[in-house]
C-alpha cells in the first residue's frame, strides 16, 4: 500500500470517529440525519461544481445509477448506526460495525475483483480486525441489557458497509468518477430520500438547528471529508488494504468512547490498540 494512500486512510479514519463520536453524544434522529445530509450538499456543492467543470466527467447513465444505489446504501448505513448509538455504547456499536465492515469487504473483494493480498497484508488486517474487536471491552458486556440490539444494528451496520465499499471501488475505479463528485452527488440524493420523511416534523428541525448547529455543521462536513478521503485512496488502492486500514478509527474512537464518554475499559482496549497500529505497519510493509 503507498504512503500516499495509507496517508489518506488514516485521515480519513481519524476524521471519521470524531464525527462519531458528535452523533453519539447528541440526539441522532431523522431530523439530525437529514440537515447533517443537507450541510454536507451544501458545503461541497462549489467543489462538485469545479471537479465538473475543469475534469469535464462522462456523466452516463450507469454512472447514475451507482450513485442512486450508492445514496441508499448510505441513507441504510446512517439509519442502522444511528440506531446502534441510541441502543448502545460508542465503544461497543462503533468496533463491532467497523470490523464485521471491512472484513466482509475484503472478502468479497478477493471473491469479486480478484485481489490478491499478500500474506503479511493479511495478517495486518487479520490484527486490526482482531484488535477492534478487543476494543469493545469485557465481552460480557454483551449480555448487559440492550447489548444484543446494539449488537444486531452494529452488525446490520457491517453488512451495509461492506457493499457500499464494494459498490463505490466500482464507480471510482472502474468508471472512474471523481471521488469528490461522486460523494456530493449520492450525498445529495440522500438528502431527496430522507426529506419527506424529515419535514413532516417541522419544529423537530428547527429544533434540531437551534440547538445543535455546531453538531450538525461540524457532522456534515467532517462525514463527507472522510469518506472522499476514503474514496480517492479506493480509486488506487485494493479494497484488501483499505478497507481494513480505514478502521483504526475504530482505535480512536473506542479510546474517545473510554474517556470522554467514561465507557471505561481502557487496559483492554490499550491492547487491542496495539494489535491495530501492528496490523497497520504490516498493511503498508505488505
Amino acid at each position: 500500500m503507498s504512503a500516499f494512500a495509507l496517508g489518506l486512510v488514516l485521515a480519513s479514519a481519524v476524521i471519521h470517529a470524531s464525527w462519531n463520536l458528535v452523533t453519539k453524544r447528541t440526539q441522532s434522529d431523522v431530523a439530525f440525519l437529514w440537515v447533517v445530509y443537507v450541510i454536507g450538499s451544501i458545503a461541497y456543492a462549489p467543489l462538485a461544481v469545479l471537479v465538473i467543470v475543469v475534469a469535464r466527467p462522462q456523466i452516463s447513465p450507469l454512472v447514475l445509477l451507482f450513485v442512486v444505489v450508492s445514496a441508499i446504501l448510505q441513507v441504510v448505513y446512517f439509519g442502522a448506526l444511528t440506531a446502534g448509538y441510541r441502543a448502545g455504547d460508542l465503544s461497543l456499536v462503533y468496533p463491532v460495525a467497523r470490523a464485521t465492515g471491512p472484513l466482509l469487504a475484503t472478502a468479497g473483494a478477493i471473491a469479486l475483483f480478484g485481489e490478491r493480498p499478500s500474506g503479511l497484508a493479511l495478517a495486518g488486517a487479520v490484527a486490526i480486525l482482531g484488535g477492534a474487536l478487543g476494543l469493545t471491552g469485557d465481552p460480557r458486556a454483551l449480555r448487559a441489557s440492550g447489548a444484543g440490539r446494539a449488537v444486531g444494528f452494529a452488525v446490520a451496520t457491517g453488512v451495509v458497509i461492506a457493499l457500499y465499499t464494494l459498490w463505490d471501488k466500482t464507480a471510482v475505479s472502474g468508471l472512474l468518477v471523481p471521488p469528490l463528485l461522486y460523494d456530493w452527488a449520492t450525498v445529495t440524493l440522500q438528502a431527496l430520500f430522507v426529506a419527506p420523511v424529515a419535514l413532516r416534523d417541522r419544529s423537530r428541525l428547527r429544533e434540531v438547528w437551534a440547538t445543535q448547529r455546531r453538531e450538525v455543521v461540524g457532522v456534515g462536513v467532517a462525514s463527507r471529508l472522510s469518506y472522499i478521503l476514503a474514496l480517492t485512496a479506493l480509486a488506487v488502492s485494493p479494497v484488501a488494504y483499505v478497507a481494513p486500514a480505514r478502521e483504526v478509527g475504530i482505535l480512536i474512537g473506542a479510546l474517545l468512547g473510554a474517556r470522554v464518554l467514561a465507557e471505561g475499559h481502557l487496559v483492554r482496549r490499550g491492547l487491542g490498540a496495539a494489535a491495530m497500529v501492528a496490523g497497520v505497519v504490516a498493511l503498508a510493509v505488505g
